[in-house]
């Protein structure tokens, strides 16, 4: 069978968790509409990338506003990365964690922290434990959150399973995305596995987002990318090992 993936470029209200919520469903249906089975949103897109109110904004995994979104990945069989600032438990080191919430096909959710920090980013942060992969039919999905994706470490690990996919949720800069886009590309051509982006698009937390939010093939091809700034979404098919995609304007 086909295996279809997509990323939600969207822009994020900053602080505005209900707001966000709202166009998180928006997007999943749209998504839902093109038949996608994996949705990846930007890193802390329930937020926006707002370090300093993190620690007001954090969550729990089980926290009751994101019922409407589990019940509509259940609804749709579309399993769904979503980005929030976590409340990490004592066992695994308290403080707030930068996740990534995956909605399963059964209602419940599934934990990605992110391992690699940004320079400064330690002020609102700390670090993660990674997560297991997703997996959808036979396929694994391999999971990263932003600076994840430029330790060139993270994607050999991730190698190590075979991924389908290696699916990042990010916010990259207009100067910082000609080096990181790259470098994905790089990781597709080295290990063989499509790689996927999700893109803030637009500004979150003072930094100028670049968009273009992407598909690479395995061998490093791009298949689909959005044209700038804006909301889109970005699917690719794999089918019979073919990989083909487009960016569809929301």
């Amino acid at each position: 069978m086909p295996l279809i993936v997509a990323a939600a470029q969207t822009i994020s209200v900053a602080g505005d968790v209900p707001a966000n919520i709202v166009n998180h469903l928006r997007v999943m249906q749209a998504a839902a509409n093109h038949c996608v089975q994996l949705l990846v949103f930007p890193e802390l897109s329930l937020t926006g990338y707002e370090p300093t109110l993190a620690h007001d904004l954090a969550i729990l995994a089980d926290d009751p506003r994101l019922a409407p979104m589990r019940e509509l990945a259940q609804k749709t069989g579309m399993r769904t990365v979503i980005g929030a600032p976590l409340k990490m438990s004592v066992e695994k080191g308290a403080g707030i964690g930068i996740a990534a919430l995956v909605l399963q096909l059964d209602g419940t959710v599934s934990v990605y922290t992110k391992q690699h920090l940004h320079p400064g980013e330690e002020k609102a942060f700390v670090p993660g434990f990674g997560g297991t992969p997703v997996l959808v039919d036979d396929a694994k999905i391999a999971l990263a959150v932003c600076a994840d994706a430029t330790h060139a470490s993270h994607a050999d690990h991730a190698a190590q399973i075979q991924p389908a996919v290696y699916a990042v949720g990010s916010v990259i800069t207009t100067g910082s995305y000609p080096a990181e886009s790259a470098q994905l590309a790089g990781y597709a051509a080295q290990h063989n596995m499509a790689v996927l982006l999700a893109n803030h698009g637009g500004p979150t937390g003072g930094w100028s987002c670049a968009g273009c939010s992407a598909v690479w093939a395995p061998g490093g091809e791009q298949v689909a990318v959005a044209p700038g700034l804006g909301e889109f979404l970005v699917i690719a098919t794999r089918n019979d090992g073919i990989w083909s995609g487009e960016a569809i304007a929301l």
